[in-house]
């Protein structure tokens, strides 16, 4: 069937308009899916029940991940080379030198010029000392 042939099959099945209207794999598979739990039923209780259990567990780890957040305006100071560098932790971001970035590993790999997990490089992980920063040399 052509997109728009599965556009005009869409209300038989949904009170509501696709997501996607122009993704054919996407109206593919969600028609086929929906076929199939008119004809043969839907998830279980026991399976729903299991689902929103697993969600709810995944929700309650975001918001432990959350509570590590660093307060913003913190200043992280990390010494490379004999030179201070320091980071703010601004609202959605961090600050350094001027330039705003998404993330720590950002800010570190403006510093060092290689690629690095943030916090690991500013000491925030498990331990409580950072590793020492040595360039990456090319094996030959």
């Amino acid at each position: 069937m052509s997109v728009k042939a599965l556009l005009q099959e869409w209300p038989r099945y949904f009170e509501v308009p696709p997501k996607n209207r122009s993704n054919k794999k996407y109206l593919v598979s969600e028609l086929i899916y929906r076929v199939q739990e008119l004809t043969y039923g839907g998830l279980t209780k026991k399976t729903i029940d299991r689902l929103e259990a697993l969600a709810e567990s995944k929700r309650l780890n975001e918001r432990k991940y959350d509570n590590i957040r660093l307060a913003i305006g913190t200043k992280l100071v990390r010494e490379v080379k004999g030179v201070e560098h320091h980071v703010t932790v601004l609202e959605d971001d961090y600050e350094y030198q001027g330039v705003k970035y998404k993330s720590l590993s950002g800010a570190a790999f403006a510093i060092t010029g290689t690629r690095w997990n943030g916090n690991a490089f500013f000491g925030l992980g498990k331990t409580a000392n950072p590793r020492p920063y040595h360039k990456s040399r090319r094996r030959k």
